[in-house]
């Protein structure tokens, strides 16, 4: 079973910037997708952007393009850089494993079968 371990979360203001990381341990090769995704109080889980572990394809959610970089190191430590922030974008960030199926979209949170526990982020106005 891969560990995740989310670090990195905290208060800004908005227009400021955050750096999340996640650890994975006892990494398999099964799991081609890692990705992040975020929970505000009463409202669904989303995903917010992927990177799969072969390869260098990404997925952003339309929310957050152009503004959360996602990227990972050798060692399978995935990153969110997250610039611009919104208010809006407070919430808990969670980091998942998971494995690409043909023909889902990559950001649907039952292709993931490892999670973090999360992390909070919370952006003032």
């Amino acid at each position: 079973q891969v560990l995740l371990e989310e670090s990195g979360g905290g208060s800004v203001q908005a227009g400021g910037s955050l750096r999340l990381s996640c650890a994975a341990r006892a990494f398999s090769t099964s799991s081609t997708l890692l990705g992040w995704f975020r929970q505000a109080p009463g409202k669904q889980r989303e995903g917010v952007a992927t990177i799969f572990t072969v390869g260098s394809n990404i997925v952003y959610a339309d929310s957050v393009k152009g503004r959360f970089t996602i990227s990972r190191d050798s060692e399978n430590t995935v990153y969110l850089q997250m610039n611009s922030l919104k208010p809006e974008d407070t919430a808990t960030y969670y980091c998942a494993a998971g494995v690409y199926r043909s023909g889902w979209s990559f950001l649907r949170d039952d292709l993931y079968s490892a999670w973090g526990q999360g992390t909070q982020v919370t952006v003032s106005s």
